[in-house]
């Protein structure tokens, strides 16, 4: 049986044309949304979502292309651009009857939250974006031996065809690759959640290279559209992340304060996946930032 966020129900909700997604709902009060990111699902959320739901409407959707949320057909390279899930994202809220809410995002997730920000500025009250850079400026910083940390960037922003076969021959190694070595604390994913994010994720292959090859693509040119033309993010906005700009070789916190003026940023010392390594840390900056 696939794992739930324990007391949450789970809703199909259409958010576009041909596009349905899976979200988990739960508590009540004030609204947050949650986006998961790679190579995960709304699960990855499971303890953050339980303490927040004490006081606030959670929602945590599966994104489009991933977990049991529908897979649409990549038919001209926008299907899977940042511009078009942050819709979803904002059509989800407004179906459950929420036009203003919380947005909190991880990895993938935290890149759709980014461009909603920038695209619905009226209903994004608060922006908290875990453990990214920004995709314009991901592939500034990735240079030399050092961007061999993001080696998988590079295989899926290939044209269609062999980034597909080659993930897909042995998918549980290419995914199971990231689940080990982007943790910490092992302990933090237990068998049967690494094994639902293994399903999920082969069950995904061609969607979520579809995501990754926009955020080379479709979702540069987007970002270099709002940079030229001065858009920021007006809302207060947290960053929590590990400490790339050492280990890459910029100023982390400098990138994210030209797109966020009124940014809190945080780096941590926990892995990747620190919504389940760290719940209790990632709580407190969220309900912190809901102060802001």
């Amino acid at each position: 049986m696939q794992p739930r966020i324990k007391g949450f129900d789970y809703q199909r909700v259409t958010v576009a044309d041909g596009v349905t997604l899976t979200a988990a709902v739960g508590g009540s009060g004030p609204p947050i949304v949650l986006l998961h990111g790679f190579p995960q699902t709304h699960l990855m959320w499971r303890h953050v979502a339980a303490d927040l739901a004490a006081d606030h409407t959670v929602i945590c959707p599966d994104l489009r292309g991933y977990g049991d949320s529908d897979k649409p057909v990549d038919d001209d390279g926008t299907a899977y651009a940042k511009r078009t899930m942050a819709a979803d994202v904002v059509a989800l809220a407004g179906a459950l009857g929420h036009g203003r809410f919380a947005l909190a995002g991880h990895d993938r997730g935290a890149l759709v939250a980014f461009r909603a920000g920038l695209d619905h500025p009226e209903a994004i009250s608060h922006l908290a974006l875990l453990d990214v850079v920004p995709t314009l400026d991901t592939w500034d910083v990735l240079h030399g031996v050092s961007a061999a940390v993001a080696f998988h960037l590079y295989l899926m922003a290939q044209p269609p065809g062999l980034p597909e076969e080659l993930i897909g021959a042995s998918p549980d190694a290419f995914f199971g690759h990231f689940l080990d070595v982007w943790t910490r604390d092992p302990d933090a994913l237990p068998g049967e959640v690494r094994a639902a994010y293994l399903r999920a994720s082969r069950n995904a292959v061609t969607s979520i290279v579809a995501d990754y090859r926009a955020s080379a693509g479709i979702d540069v040119a987007h970002d270099t559209a709002d940079r030229a033309a001065g858009n920021l993010l007006r809302m207060p906005v947290t960053v929590l992340q590990q400490d790339w700009g050492a280990a890459l070789g910029y100023d982390a916190a400098g990138v994210w304060r030209a797109w966020a003026p009124n940014l809190e940023h945080q780096t941590v010392n926990w892995g990747h996946f620190m919504a389940e390594e760290a719940p209790a840390v990632v709580v407190r900056a969220l309900r912190d930032l809901l102060l802001r």
